[in-house]
């Protein structure tokens, strides 16, 4: 884990309201359909002005801290808000202070040890505190890149 300064970003995909307890729980979980719709092919073609070629999960309108629920937001990064296709919002990720955790491996597993690791620091009160704003994973060839806001 290292503090850096990470750039302002702008997202535009699908979004879902969930919880860690719900997400644990199979019979409740929402994430996986959201990540099978966001992996179909040509989920985000009809979004101009695309960025790069990396997935972003964006975590944000935490209710309270990592036990309450959150919005997640699945798409790509783009250069301008478009007039957004039908199911899809945008998201603006303010640039800010963050902790990065790299996701190296075999997915979803090593992104779930990358989480464990960022809900061993905030159980332990580690230091910096997380800020419960807006978390940032950035999916590309290599793994996953976790920026968590503190």
């Amino acid at each position: 884990m290292e503090v850096i300064e990470r750039d302002e970003l702008t997202v535009v995909g699908i979004a879902i309201r969930t919880s860690n307890a719900d997400e644990m729980d199979p019979a409740r979980a929402r994430l996986p359909v959201l990540w099978q719709r966001a992996g179909a092919p040509g989920a985000f073609a009809h979004v101009p002005g695309r960025v790069d070629e990396n997935l972003y999960a964006v975590l944000t309108d935490y209710e309270s801290d990592h036990n309450g629920a959150y919005t997640q937001i699945l798409g790509i990064g783009v250069r301008t808000v478009p007039r957004l296709p039908e199911g899809m919002v945008a998201v603006r990720v303010p640039a800010g202070k963050s902790l990065r955790i790299e996701a190296r491996g075999p997915m979803p597993q090593a992104i779930t040890g990358a989480w464990q690791q960022v809900w061993k620091h905030t159980e332990s009160g580690g230091v910096p505190a997380r800020a419960f704003t807006t978390d940032l994973e950035v999916h590309h060839p290599a793994g996953a890149d976790l920026y968590i806001a503190v």
